[in-house]
């Protein structure tokens, strides 16, 4: 596994699929105490024919470090990853936090943003009483309790159960430090006022079941993009687990839509 330091983090990632020929890179980023291994699927397609890149952000997964405070700071390090690749401009995929964390690069540097795909992710974090008092609770609870929980909301009705509990491990493993403040990241991170700067081809795709960022959040967020594609599935919040072929095909007709009609996964 290929790892770069940067600013006290050691980050993990993934290189792969051809350099020549296939477009742009695609960068995949994940979500909140997920890692890179939520994107298997869509990387496993992708990287046949184009290069595709993913990471464990700071303190997830395979990557060390803990101590950022603000999605910008995540933002800063898939950016010094890509400097440190060389790729100058690339696609944006980005899951829930991940999804926050590409908004912040492409209003700050939208000339190396070609595309952008939101999956389950807003402009800004609002939360329903449930979620409120979920989070409320957080520091009341057993850690494991806490993190099964939020997980457990997170999947449409009848997903597989023994699939949750190996999500429930998985995130589990991120440590109490590093999920508590970047809880406190998302929940401060809000660019509502700004996504009509955004010019980037987007498509946004949601679960319909989504309790975490509710689908009316998204659509609401939807109406201030200047050149947005809107998609709906019937799954929850982890759709790139819950649907995976579905989005991956969703993706596919996005980013390889001809450069004036992106809107093909419509």
């Amino acid at each position: 596994m290929p790892q770069l330091e940067v600013d006290g983090a050691r980050l993990t990632y993934d290189d792969e699929g051809p350099r020549e020929g296939g477009g742009v890179p695609l960068v995949f980023v994940h979500g909140w105490t997920a890692n890179r291994h939520r994107w298997d699927h869509q990387v496993a397609h992708f990287s046949k024919t184009r290069r595709v890149i993913r990471l464990d952000l700071r303190g997830h997964g395979d990557s060390a470090g803990a101590g950022v405070k603000t999605v910008q700071e995540l933002a800063n390090d898939v950016l010094a990853l890509l400097d440190h690749l060389e790729v100058e401009r690339f696609v944006l995929i980005g899951h829930s936090m991940g999804g926050m964390i590409s908004q912040t690069i492409t209003l700050a540097h939208p000339e190396r943003v070609e595309r952008m795909v939101l999956v389950n992710s807003i402009g800004k974090m609002a939360y329903n009483r449930g979620r409120g008092l979920l989070m409320a609770a957080s520091t009341l609870v057993p850690y494991k309790l806490f993190v099964a929980t939020n997980i457990q909301r997170a999947f449409a009705p009848g997903y597989p159960r023994d699939e949750i509990r190996a999500y429930i491990k998985s995130s589990a493993d991120t440590p109490r430090e590093v999920v508590m403040t970047l809880y406190g990241a998302m929940r401060a991170f809000d660019v509502l006022d700004r996504v009509g700067e955004i010019r980037t081809p987007t498509l946004m795709i949601h679960g319909y079941h989504d309790i975490q960022l509710p689908v009316k959040q998204m659509l609401r967020m939807a109406k201030a993009y200047p050149d947005a594609t809107v998609r709906i599935i019937d799954a929850g919040h982890e759709l790139p687990v819950e649907k995976p072929a579905e989005l991956t095909a969703a993706i596919d007709a996005f980013v390889t839509a001809p450069a004036d009609r992106p809107h093909a996964a419509s």
